[in-house]
């Protein structure tokens, strides 16, 4: 059996800080929001690096709030309810955002697709 873990506490929370010029470079852009040199290819790689970024992460959250959910419900000692909920609820605020960029895009096509030359 392995030793015994004590379980996180609602304190344990801890948030990335938010790197605005890793998120800067990531879109194509300069750090003072002008395209960078590179032109449309540039800045379409990186828009689909973030976005594949952010759905694996997604992705993630997801798997690790399902073994949280199947390690809770096996009554596994070190896994708490408050961490397994937490889990959840950051995984479909996750799903929530992707779901809403999706959306978002989806309308900008269409609007396009649907401007009179």
């Amino acid at each position: 059996m392995p030793p015994h873990r004590p379980l996180p506490t609602m304190n344990d929370l801890r948030l990335k800080p938010f790197d605005f010029a890793a998120a800067v470079a990531k879109a194509g852009l300069r750090p003072d929001g002008t395209p960078r040199a590179g032109g449309a290819d540039e800045v379409q790689g990186g828009f689909k690096a973030a976005m594949n970024d952010a759905l694996k992460s997604v992705s993630q959250s997801q798997m690790e709030a399902s073994r949280l959910q199947r390690e809770l419900s096996l009554d596994n000692p070190t896994v708490s309810l408050e961490q397994t909920m937490m889990a959840m609820q950051k995984a479909q605020i996750g799903f929530q955002a992707v779901v809403q960029v999706r959306n978002r895009f989806a309308q900008a096509y269409s609007d396009i697709m649907n401007m009179q030359v």
